[in-house]
């Protein structure tokens, strides 16, 4: 699941922040890392622009499921084709890891 849902659409990090989350620490994430070589890095406690940061990106991408989730379950686009909001998701993670960001002039995954 890892390999389908996350390293194959952005390729390996090199590096994650974490706010010392469980999900982050536990020995299977551990090891993941350890077998892919990425760093992890924990933010300091209740740093602002860490924290910040992270609640500006799950802000955007509410926002931006929002748009989708007001048409319902499903919708019908302009030449007449059905579309469920949830199969759009990977499209909506694309078009927010690939646009350059006003905060830091650059994509996040250049970060």
């Amino acid at each position: 699941m890892i390999w389908n849902k996350a390293i194959s659409h952005t390729g390996l990090l090199q590096n994650i922040i974490s706010d010392r989350g469980p999900n982050f620490t536990s020995a299977l994430c551990t090891n993941l890392h350890n077998l892919f070589g990425t760093k992890l890095s924990f933010s300091k406690y209740f740093h602002p622009q860490t924290d910040g940061l992270a609640e500006r990106m799950i802000q955007t991408l509410e926002d931006m499921i929002r748009i989708f989730c007001v048409y319902g379950l499903e919708f019908k686009d302009s030449d007449g084709f059905t579309h469920y909001w949830c199969t759009l998701i990977p499209a909506l993670e694309l078009a927010y890891t690939t646009s350059i960001h006003s905060s830091t002039g650059k994509k996040p995954e250049m970060l």
